[in-house]
């Protein structure tokens, strides 16, 4: 498709260009294994040079008048509301993911958009009080200068832009990289927008690569001072630990377990809905989707037997049909492993309420139940379409089930009491926690992250101003000091 093979090219310095590497990413669409482009990764030398690039074109943008700088948002804004079923079927192709999740990453992504429109505007400087007399101290907001972004490949339209966005509103530049299995969606789609938009070059940058042609090169350069990723905790660990070596910052969304509560008083019929959403949006490839749903004892019967009715009606096949509820897995290697985990927990004493055959990377949704409080299935996460079934006896034990994991992202509590809910909600240890709705959210001006195993630091709203900008104290000393010597 040339959409595709348009924009599978490294975008360095406002150019597309071939890749300097050693071989070639192959984007393939999920469901049907059609070839959409090929892109020759992108070299150490690239790497270097789209930083360079950056950090020349960072120093002017940084000092360009933040009301012009935000045209360049609105342009992008407009950009993206004008091609968005271009956009919504570039994600069902390259991504696999059904025409819901693809509208939904869609108009999310738009929401960033309008916020970094005003986001521009949005750093303020402060007059600090001094106990020394004559002084008088100011607090700059500034950009800290170049950004790099790692990217995922579930969502990576929105989550590549509500990093880039903000982080170029502010007065950064950027340099991104997309996940390899979303070259496109997460990557040159970007660039393209931006570029249509009128953002000068230099400053935003996408190499399509992989560590194991460039290896820490992209967060061991000397040039970002920030490097934003997405993606498992086990890649995250190596990110945080090679960024705290060269003392940069690090804002990191990884790993989730979420776990949606239904409590004795909850609305079953809601819960139920809201849990088939929460664990199957996207195949079940969302970190914040719910891994585990803990059922009080009370109405555990008639939430399971609803639950399964609910299940057993979705619909698994082409993404492109709007009928389809449940699209492919991303590749071969996560069904197979998705499979494996499924066969693991039955040989471990599960019962499989709904258990889901899988063709090729189509994996149909598989209920289980009653696998062994030890197993440490509970523990991980799973991200394809398979949910645990667990039951619990009063809140006490739901927030310590809930609670037992390395991960803490998201999180749901139903009931028919809000402040019942609240009250659960303050002791599970999740950054986010959603009482009687699904546990996949993301809005612009909240502050989205995790706790434990499940990240460091926070985006959206102040957040994001936060991490993507720096504080520089200018004391001036208007009366004379008298110094001791």
């Amino acid at each position: 498709m040339s959409f595709f093979s348009d924009l599978a090219y490294q975008y360095i310095d406002g150019e597309w260009r071939v890749g300097s590497g050693s071989w070639d990413i192959i984007d393939f669409n999920p469901y049907d294994q059609e070839k959409l482009a090929s892109v020759t990764v992108a070299g150490v030398d690239q790497v270097d040079e789209a930083y360079r690039a950056a950090e020349r074109a960072q120093r002017e943008w940084a000092r360009t008048n933040p009301y012009s700088r935000r045209l360049i948002f609105e342009n992008a804004l407009r950009i993206v509301q004008e091609r968005e079923d271009e956009i919504i079927e570039a994600i069902v192709v390259e991504l696999g993911g059904t025409r819901v999740k693809a509208a939904y990453e869609v108009r999310t992504a738009q929401e960033f958009l309008r916020e970094s429109v005003q986001l521009a505007l949005r750093p303020e400087g402060r007059i600090v009080p001094s106990p020394v007399e004559g002084k008088e101290n100011r607090v700059y907001r500034l950009p800290v200068g170049v950004i790099g972004v790692i990217s995922p490949y579930n969502f990576p339209f929105l989550v590549t832009l509500k990093s880039v966005a903000p982080a170029l509103a502010l007065g950064n530049a950027v340099v991104v990289k997309p996940n390899q299995n979303t070259p496109v969606v997460g990557g040159g789609l970007i660039a393209k927008i931006f570029e249509d938009a009128g953002l000068p070059a230099g400053l935003l940058n996408v190499l399509i690569t992989d560590i194991a042609e460039i290896g820490d090169a992209l967060i061991e350069h000397p040039v970002p001072r920030v490097i934003s990723f997405t993606g498992s905790d086990k890649v995250g660990r190596h990110v945080a630990a090679v960024t705290a070596g060269h003392f940069k910052r690090a804002v990191l969304e990884l790993s989730g377990n979420s776990a949606l509560i239904v409590l004795d008083d909850a609305d079953i019929d809601y819960a139920v809905d809201a849990a088939v959403f929460s664990r199957f949006v996207y195949q079940g490839q969302v970190c914040m989707a719910a891994n585990r749903v803990l059922v009080d004892r009370k109405v555990e019967q008639e939430f399971t037997e609803k639950f399964v009715a609910k299940v057993k009606k979705l619909r698994t096949g082409d993404p492109r049909d709007p009928d389809t509820h449940i699209g492919p897995l991303i590749n071969s290697f996560q069904a197979e492993a998705l499979t494996a985990l499924v066969e693991r927990a039955v040989a471990e004493g599960a019962t499989p309420l709904v258990r889901g055959r899988t063709q090729g990377n189509l994996v149909e949704p598989t209920v289980l139940a009653g696998l062994p409080a030890d197993s440490v299935l509970y523990t991980q996460e799973i991200f394809g379409p398979v949910v645990l079934l667990r039951s619990f006896e009063g809140e006490d034990e739901a927030v310590r089930l809930a609670n037992d994991s390395p991960y803490g992202l998201s999180g749901a509590v139903h009931t028919g009491n809000v402040e019942r809910g609240a009250r659960v909600a303050r002791q599970i240890e999740t950054g986010m926690i959603h009482i009687n709705d699904s546990t996949v959210h993301d809005e612009p001006l909240v502050a989205f992250g995790g706790e434990k195993a499940s990240g460091v630091g926070r985006l959206n709203g102040e957040s994001t101003v936060e991490a993507f900008t720096t504080q520089k104290w200018v004391s001036i000393q208007h009366e004379r000091t008298i110094f001791p010597f």
